[in-house]
């Protein structure tokens, strides 16, 4: 259990899975730079905090709900959280998060997702089977389950990114695809100092040889 001083960001998770330097650069470095993507991010998120709590039917929709988890070390808010009834007095809690984009080929959303449905489960003493997040590019939901895999793929994403953070260091970058996506580009420059390295490397392994 960890004090509640020693808590992450739930965020970091995200970045973690999606790129450790990243989350590196962002949580231990403090670097961010808002980009055209990131602000469409951030204003979605603003309207939909902004929202008044509703209930529909069988259905309440809660906003902007803090989380922790002491057991994790995260704490954060979530985007939505909708309570279906499913007897009476007692409510299922299904946390919904909104993306700008469109669904990724890794994990890192779904990670954020069910790490929000362990600070539930630990605040409320419920399970929470399932959640789901909203897409603005597709302006669709895709439902997630809360399987053991990706429970226990969670669980060590927040140990890693624990650890990250605590050691102070941020990793050296390698450049993917996924590197044109993010708004750290330019501080980042994957492409530049991955090359440097790579020379670096090689020189070090001339002037080694006999």
């Amino acid at each position: 259990m960890y004090e509640p001083d020693d808590l992450i960001l739930l965020s970091a998770l995200q970045h973690m899975v999606f790129c450790p330097r990243q989350c590196a650069l962002i949580h231990v470095e403090q670097t961010w730079k808002e980009s055209g993507r990131t602000a469409e991010g951030r204003l979605m998120h603003e309207r939909v905090h902004e929202q008044e709590a509703e209930a529909r039917g069988d259905v309440k929709v809660e906003r902007g709900v803090p989380l922790r988890s002491l057991r994790l070390g995260l704490i954060g808010k979530s985007d939505v959280v909708e309570f279906h009834k499913v007897e009476k007095g007692r409510w299922i809690p299904y946390p919904v998060e909104y993306k700008r984009g469109k669904p990724k080929v890794d994990d890192c959303d779904k990670v954020q997702l069910c790490a929000q449905a362990m600070c539930l489960e630990e605040m409320l003493n419920i399970e929470v089977p399932r959640g789901a997040i909203f897409y603005g590019r597709t302006r669709r939901r895709l439902d997630v389950e809360f399987d053991e895999a990706l429970r226990r793929k969670t669980e060590e994403t927040a140990k890693k990114t624990r650890e990250l953070i605590d050691s102070g260091i941020t990793p050296g970058p390698v450049y993917a695809k996924r590197c044109e996506s993010c708004s750290l580009v330019a501080e980042c420059l994957p492409k530049t100092l991955q090359k440097k390295r790579s020379v670096k490397n090689y020189l070090a392994r001339v002037i080694g040889e006999p």
